[in-house]
């Protein structure tokens, strides 16, 4: 009788396929599954008792940041504590590659505003040990990781290091030599091992370009051409693998749509549309593209779409918030050194627009904001109040409250935003589409303010055990099998006899989102919020546990997957 590595027994098994659950074990050799059924004792070297659990692929998260944070944190949490074993890094046309070594500080720049990554961190951890993207996914591959990782190629390095930063940020049009060059560097991309490539397409006019440069300047996939993007679909297509992912507004919704389309159908390939969200009061919002998606998967157009299914708002301080960047007001007075944003939002001349021009796309309105920490004693009173109440109290309009607080304390108050959707409002719509992916954790970004890495933990629990919105099959389809279908994770997403043992075994009765912590883990000394997992008895990567109740193992099995093989 053969030996296994390891047998997991007596679990519930969904296998990420969607087939019914079954009762049974699990079998691990040499890093792959090995059989499934019912196995006699004796032949494992190691058991682990998965009585009362799910037994589960490793959950695949395909919307992170964690380009910076994989060098000096193998478990890419918070995803790696959440169930995650596979993340796909480069998403939105943001990275670090190509990029010549005279031009590292600006992209590191770039990334403290468009992702919101601290510049100290970064400045202190990354090696910078590459310029191509061949020899950045080599760096990538020598590093310990507790997770799988695939990464896109980002869009802006290479339109960067194509046109050049003067040419690229002022929207230019590519010369024949600069469109030959921008084609080579995908192809070197693709060729050693990309996923694919991305990007933000966020036009000045859109009315929602919330992700701006350091310096408030759109980014420069922002300013690019269609014609360039129809052109990079085109050569990947030629390829015949990998996956697109855009960001991509326009200020006419139909005009979006029909560009995405153009993409995925000159491509070939399939497309991921960022991102549906609900906004309470407007739900014709997310009802359009649910309903355009469904119009695509009856035309054969391969198109995904990423949803926020999590209720994880956002804690701010005017010092370093950046997510009003929609607004050109707010924009400009949120952008400059400590000081002069301090100047800029006390500053009544710039009152009215700010006043008339209020954002709306990542959070809630204004008024409804929470101010949750103030500095001085003269505030206390407000602590615990909305903008709203706060205003009337001082008799002004909500935006002076908000502003003068902010300003009496060195813009070191505390404010909380919730999303548009105000919890699980219409999520069992988004759910019910076959083709939306649950998600958008932005793992590795905007650390400082939201913490929605803790999807895979709180979809289980709010969408399958409070509210049966999803059975177990279906979520695990959604949070495994589907991302690795659409992303081209060749082997993992689902349990089968072969496939890498990436598994997740868990207590779907304790399985809980632990309250928010502000905690200072990043190098340089810089803090993040965090919310940790509880319910995960064990976690495993390529058959080698990561996880075992809920705490870090310090192992580091996870691969680096070159055309979604590794």
């Amino acid at each position: 009788m053969p030996l296994y590595d390891t047998v997991i027994r007596n679990g519930l098994i969904v296998d990420g396929t969607g087939a019914p659950r079954i009762r049974g074990d699990l079998a691990i050799s040499a890093g792959r599954i090995a059989a499934l059924g019912r196995i006699p004792a004796h032949q494992a070297k190691r058991e682990i008792d998965a009585t009362g659990c799910v037994v589960a692929p490793g959950f695949i998260d395909l919307h992170t940041h964690y380009d910076a944070q994989i060098f000096w944190d193998p478990y890419c949490s918070m995803s790696g504590w959440h169930g995650v074993t596979s993340v796909m890094i480069g998403n939105c046309g943001f990275g670090f590659a190509p990029v010549a070594p005279d031009a590292r500080d600006a992209a590191m720049q770039s990334m403290t505003r468009v992702e919101a990554i601290p510049y100290e961190t970064m400045k202190s951890s990354m090696p910078w040990d590459w310029e191509t993207f061949p020899e950045f996914l080599d760096s990538v591959d020598r590093l310990p990781k507790a997770v799988n990782v695939q990464a896109l190629a980002p869009l802006a390095p290479m339109v960067i290091g194509a046109l050049g930063y003067e040419r690229a940020k002022a929207g230019a049009l590519p010369d024949e030599k600069e469109h030959a060059e921008l084609l080579r560097l995908l192809g070197e991309a693709l060729d050693a091992g990309a996923g694919g490539w991305s990007t933000q397409y966020l036009p000045p006019d859109s009315g929602v370009a919330v992700q701006k440069d350091f310096d408030g300047s759109p980014m420069v996939t922002d300013v690019m051409h269609e014609e360039t993007l129809l052109a990079l679909a085109e050569a990947m297509g030629r390829t015949g693998r990998g996956v697109i992912q855009v960001t991509l507004v326009m200020r006419d919704r139909k005009d979006s749509f029909d560009l995405e389309e153009r993409i995925a159908t000159a491509s070939g390939r399939p497309l991921l549309h960022n991102v549906i969200l609900v906004y309470a009061g407007n739900e014709r919002w997310h009802q359009d593209e649910i309903a355009w998606l469904a119009s695509c998967r009856e035309r054969g157009v391969p198109i995904y779409g990423q949803a926020v299914t999590n209720c994880s708002g956002f804690w701010y301080e005017f010092s370093d918030w950046n997510l009003f960047d929609e607004i050109p007001q707010w924009a400009e007075a949120t952008t400059g050194t400590h000081e002069e944003k301090l100047r800029k939002l006390a500053d009544p001349d710039r009152r009215q627009g700010l006043r008339d021009h209020q954002p709306y796309v990542v959070t809630v309105p204004i008024p409804e904001h929470v101010i949750t920490e103030t500095r001085l004693e003269q505030n206390a009173s407000f602590k615990g109040k909305t903008v709203g109440e706060a205003a009337q109290m001082l008799g002004v309009h909500p935006v002076d409250a908000m502003l003068d607080i902010a300003v009496s304390e060195d813009l070191r108050t505390e404010f909380y935003g919730d999303l548009p959707n105000h919890g699980y409002h219409c999520l069992d719509e988004l759910l019910a589409d076959s083709s939306v992916l649950p998600g958008v954790s932005d793992g590795g970004a905007h650390m400082k303010f939201t913490t929605p890495g803790r999807y895979t933990t709180e979809l289980l629990v709010s969408s399958v055990r409070d509210r049966d919105w999803l059975t177990l099959e279906q979520a695990h389809w959604r949070l495994s099998g589907l991302p690795a279908h659409c992303a081209g994770f060749r082997d993992r997403g689902t349990l089968r006899i072969g496939a890498p043992a990436d598994v997740v075994v868990y207590d779907l009765e304790r399985l809980a989102v632990l309250p928010m912590e502000r905690v200072t883990d990043l190098p340089a000394g810089q803090w993040r919020r965090v919310q940790r997992a509880c319910g995960y008895r064990h976690v495993l990567v390529n058959g080698v546990p990561t996880i075992e109740d809920d705490r870090e193992l310090s192992t580091a099995p996870g691969r680096l997957l070159r055309h979604g093989l590794g």
